[in-house]
C-alpha cells in the first residue's frame, strides 16, 4: 500500500498554477465526474435442503441471493477473438454522473457451462461458499460451475432502479458460438439461486456432527468495482447430528442467520 501523503492547502495562485499544468479548471459549483459504483450485498444462506445419491452420499443444498443496492448498474461484457477459445474475457462497464462510460478490465472469465438444468454463459467465481467450524476453520468449499447474472427479484424497491427487469437471466443460452455476451444486475434488483442448482450444495457425508457456520461471499475476491465490499457476506448457524447413523441421512437445524458477517453466533 503506497504511503499517505499529507493533506496541502495551496493558495489561489499556486492552485491555479497546478490547475493549468494539469489542462483543466473546475468553475464554481462544478464537481470532477464520478463513477456509479454497484454495490453487491450477500444474502444470508436460506432454504435448506438434503439429497441423497448413491453411495450413499449426503448433499446439503441451500438457496443463495446478492442484491446490487448501490448507486449504479452492474454491467459486465465478455468477449473472445475466435470460437476457439472456450472462455470470455470480461470488462466491467460503469456509468458516471456526467454521462459518460468508463469500461475497466476485470480478471475473470465466462465460461459456456453444459448441465441438465440449462446451457449458458457463466461468470466464474461470482460467489463462494463454504462450511466453516465454529472457530472459523474451513470444512467444504462449493464447487458450483458458475453464475448467470440477471434481474431476478425486486430486491429494494425504493433505489431509482427500472421496473422491469433490464437483465433478462437467459445469459447466451443454446448459443456457445457467440463471442460477446453482455450480463449484469440492475440498481434495486437482486440474483438468486435454488437448493442443488448446478452445485448449489455441499457433500456432508464425512462431516462429524455438531455446530458449524454456512458462509456466502458475493465477489470474493473483489474482482468487480464496487462501492463497498463489507457487505459482501453473509452466513448461518447450523447444527448437524447423525441420530441414526452415516448410513441414513443427517438431520439439520437452523440455529441463527446473521447478515452482514462470516460469524454467525
Amino acid at each position: 500500500m503506497p504511503a499517505r501523503r499529507p493533506l496541502v492547502l495551496l493558495g489561489a495562485a499556486a492552485g491555479a498554477a497546478v490547475a493549468a499544468a494539469i489542462g483543466w479548471t473546475l468553475a464554481a459549483g462544478d464537481e470532477p465526474a464520478r463513477d456509479l459504483l454497484p454495490n453487491l450485498v450477500a444474502a444470508a444462506p436460506g432454504a435448506l435442503d438434503g439429497r441423497t445419491a448413491p453411495g450413499p452420499r449426503f448433499y446439503l443444498g441451500f438457496a443463495s441471493a446478492a442484491a446490487n443496492l448501490g448507486a449504479g448498474q452492474l454491467v459486465v461484457v465478455g468477449r473472445r477473438a475466435s470460437r476457439a477459445e472456450p472462455e470470455m474475457q470480461l470488462r466491467q462497464r460503469i456509468d458516471r454522473t456526467d454521462g459518460s462510460v468508463r469500461v475497466v478490465p476485470v480478471d475473470a472469465t465466462l465460461r459456456y457451462v453444459r448441465s441438465p438444468d440449462h446451457s449458458h454463459w457463466h461468470l466464474l467465481g461470482f460467489m463462494r461458499y463454504e462450511l466453516r467450524s465454529t472457530s472459523g476453520g474451513t470444512r467444504l468449499r462449493d464447487r458450483k460451475t458458475g453464475f448467470c447474472l440477471g434481474d431476478r427479484y425486486r430486491a429494494d424497491s425504493d433505489l431509482p432502479g427500472p421496473d422491469r427487469a433490464a437483465f433478462p437471466d437467459r445469459c447466451g443460452k443454446g448459443a456457445p458460438r457467440r463471442l460477446t455476451i453482455r450480463e449484469g444486475i440492475s440498481v434495486g434488483w437482486g440474483d438468486n439461486y435454488h437448493p442443488h442448482l448446478e452445485g448449489q450444495e455441499l457433500d456432508v457425508t464425512d462431516v462429524p456432527a455438531g455446530r458449524y457456520v454456512l458462509v456466502h461471499r458475493v465477489n470474493p475476491q473483489r474482482l468487480l468495482r464496487e462501492s463497498d465490499y463489507a457487505d459482501n457476506v453473509s452466513s448461518l448457524a447450523l447444527d448437524l447430528s447423525w441420530p441414526r447413523g452415516r448410513s441414513a441421512p443427517p438431520r439439520v437445524g437452523v440455529v441463527a442467520r446473521c447478515q452482514g458477517t462470516a460469524t454467525c453466533p
